[in-house]
């Protein structure tokens, strides 16, 4: 403890938030697919490394970050629809296996097909003009980029609140996940709700991949770690729970940014440690629903 203050404490707690914000917008992805579509998406992290390449490759050819910002989630977000339409849908009533299965062949698809098209070698991405700097938030200076990480994810997380609670699509998507077959019976074309969530779900991992780029660069292999921390957040809090993605990705995230400080060797364990101490109190998370995957 020597050596350290409150203010880097506290500087600490504000890149923790940040780094979380960007496991909320990979967790939400999965939560958005799994409740309504009981899919378990292995490729979401390759959707998030897409969306980064699909940013960069834009980059190179004259956009800047902020057109970027908005074609590549919505280029994935196509590619997903093509995934759901033509992979996914024939599965569905097969189990839970089926699904999983293909989409952990399918990641290693994209990954590969990546690597033909940019290489092995990682692109740095510089950051945009507008956000670069640091600004004072009281205990010291801290990255504006950053900042607007966790803004935009607020943002992002405001205006899906509203999708989902106050339109009425988001009712059906919202009483699609409980009771589909009630959903049928009223006259709603199911398949192509799930095929827009599944869309939702692979651009907003897309979003969440090119933010993280000027953070840490794009590399094919960029998709992996993510996602598994990506899982621990779901789970811990709560498959299915677009509420318990956004606390468990603060937490996740805090846990990981405060570890790193003190015992940086720990920071990846602490996170697989906090998700087996919720499932030991808690075995459906903070706020999932018991028995949703039987």
């Amino acid at each position: 403890m020597n050596g350290l203050s409150l203010d880097l404490l506290g500087l600490q707690l504000f890149t923790g938030v940040a780094l979380g914000a960007l496991y909320i917008l990979m967790a939400v992805g999965l939560s958005l697919i799994f409740g309504m579509l009981t899919v378990v998406n292995f490729a979401h992290g390759a959707f998030y490394m897409l969306g980064a390449y699909v940013g960069l490759w834009l980059m190179m050819h004259g956009a800047n970050f902020w057109i970027a910002l908005v074609v590549a989630p919505l280029a994935v977000a196509g590619v997903g629809l093509a995934v759901e339409r033509v992979l996914i849908r024939p599965l569905y009533g097969r189990g839970i296996d089926y699904p999983l299965l293909l989409t952990f062949g399918l990641s290693y698809i994209i990954v590969e097909l990546v690597r033909v098209a940019f290489g092995n070698t990682g692109y740095p991405v510089d950051t945009p003009e507008a956000l670069q700097g640091a600004v004072d938030i009281g205990v010291g200076y801290f990255p504006l980029y950053r900042l607007f990480v966790i803004a935009a994810t607020a943002v992002i997380l405001a205006a899906l609140w509203f999708f989902l609670e106050k339109t009425s699509f988001g009712l059906i998507i919202r009483a699609g996940a409980r009771d589909p077959q009630i959903v049928r019976v009223l006259g709603v074309d199911v398949s192509r709700v799930w095929l827009i969530v599944f869309g939702l779900g692979t651009g907003i991992a897309a979003l969440a991949g090119l933010l993280s780029a000027p953070l840490q660069g794009v590399i094919p292999e960029m998709g992996g770690p993510i996602l598994a921390e990506a899982f621990v957040v779901v789970v811990v809090g709560g498959m299915g729970s677009l509420a318990g993605a956004a606390v468990a990705g603060l937490l996740v995230g805090i846990v990981v940014s405060m570890t790193s400080l003190f015992a940086p060797e720990m920071s990846r364990v602490a996170i697989f440690a906090l998700m087996a101490i919720v499932l030991l109190i808690r075995p459906q998370g903070f706020f999932g629903r018991a028995g949703l995957m039987s």
